[in-house]
């Protein structure tokens, strides 16, 4: 196959900048996956451009990554900051930009792999202007479900599900990252569709890399201290009220050294912001001020870190398609106590890797968090099968094999399909 033909693909990732420091709004897991998966294709030999919005006049419109990979910012809207739910109205714009890069670097892309709800409909427009190229989809998040766990619905809601219905319809390929997703995907959304079974993953040399005492010496933490660490986006939905709530009932809090480590970036004014603030005042009002820290955003060379100086790592989720934070500790060698809801249920095996808990019930996840905590030796055990569980499922090296052979396939199918239509 042509090296600026067929092993040319392109991720679209139109919300979630793969070049961007992670934690900080809008980024999370999703920018984590497509930076990894294009980096480790890129190990195996395909050309990778990863395209996203440009949100600063002052970024770089490409950043190099390695000779083969590289992250692209196309101007869509205002070079500034728009909330998801605020930008299927640039999507156009975002389309047309894409086109004018492929004419002026005459690259041809046999396969685009979208991400997010936003990111289908570009390819699915895409796709109807170059019928040859094939299209592969990966979620992260699924309107439907996600609007089951929800207060407010945006007025968007009825235009994502549409959309997330017609891409699994009509996308070459559609990629579940946990049989629970894949099983919201035929219950909630369409039996129609090609569905493949491939998981997140994530880096199982940094993770993992530094002893529990190497860390916390590293952090200035307590050595005695029972330590309980969330990191992620503030939001919501991402439960951490209940986490905070949960603490504040822990029996461990009354006889032993208990700290909570909340981390993750916010701004000012911003939902990130004012959810961070929200969290701050429940902290105040059940007076834990004194055991609760917000590290903020936590960089890449710390987090290993972090992960590895938790005796357990908490994960309240109201869903989680997949749950990358679970999957980074367990590759630490720290148990998590996680949400029994989506991924999560496939990432955290209760009982061998962590414990499993319902959904915004603060109780429960306090009695997981202190079964775990009041019993060192199991806690030890759960972490080093947790280790293994990644080792064995969620490496990106190995996301990246499974998605590798699953491009050719398709590349392969095609150039059969053309070549028979030849002869006919």
């Amino acid at each position: 196959m042509s090296m600026n033909g067929d092993r040319h693909i392109a991720l679209i990732s139109v919300h979630g900048d793969p070049a961007i420091d992670i934690g900080k709004e809008e980024a999370g897991g999703q920018n984590v996956y497509v930076r990894q998966v294009g980096e480790a294709l890129a190990k195996l030999g395909w050309s990778v451009d990863m395209f996203t919005r440009r949100t600063s006049s002052a970024q770089s419109s490409i950043v190099e990554h390695s000779p083969t990979c590289r992250t692209i910012r196309l101007t869509a809207g205002p070079q500034d900051f728009v909330p998801r739910d605020e930008i299927f109205d640039y999507l156009s714009e975002f389309v047309q930009e894409f086109t004018r890069f492929q004419q002026r670097s005459g690259i041809r892309y046999g396969i685009v792999h979208t991400n997010y709800w936003l990111s289908s409909w570009v390819g699915m427009e895409l796709k109807r202007r170059q019928p040859r190229l094939q299209q592969v989809h990966t979620y992260h998040s699924l309107g439907t479900v996600k609007y089951r766990n929800v207060d407010n619905i945006p007025a968007i809601a009825s235009t994502r599900l549409e959309i997330e219905k017609r891409c699994l319809e009509t996308a070459a390929r559609v990629v579940a990252t946990s049989p629970q997703e894949q099983d919201h995907m035929r219950a909630f959304v369409s039996t129609r569709g090609n569905v493949n079974l491939i998981p997140c993953g994530t880096d199982i040399d940094r993770f993992g890399s530094i002893s529990k005492d190497e860390a916390r010496a590293l952090l200035g933490i307590d050595p005695k201290a029972k330590v309980v660490f969330y990191v992620g986006r503030f939001d919501p939905r991402k439960g951490i009220e209940t986490l905070v709530r949960a603490v504040g009932q822990s029996a461990i809090r009354n006889t032993q050294a208990l700290q909570l480590l909340v981390g993750g970036g916010s701004r000012p004014g911003q939902s990130d912001g004012l959810e961070r603030e929200r969290i701050e005042g429940i902290v105040a009002d059940l007076d834990m001020q004194s055991i609760v820290q917000f590290p903020g955003r936590i960089s890449d060379e710390d987090l290993p870190a972090y992960y590895a100086a938790a005796d357990v790592c908490v994960v309240p989720s109201h869903y989680e398609p997949f749950g990358l934070v679970a999957i980074e500790a367990m590759a630490s060698g720290t148990p998590v106590v996680a949400s029994d809801v989506g991924g999560l249920q496939f990432t955290v095996e209760s009982g061998k890797t962590g414990l499993l808990a319902p959904p915004r019930d603060e109780t429960a996840f306090a009695a997981a968090i202190d079964r775990i905590l009041s019993n060192a030796e199991w806690r030890d055990r759960l972490g080093r099968t947790a280790r293994k569980r990644v080792e064995a499922y969620f490496s990106w090296q190995g996301v990246a094999n499974q998605l590798d052979q699953l491009y050719e396939e398709m590349l392969e199918a095609q150039f059969s399909c053309s070549i028979n239509s030849s002869v006919a």
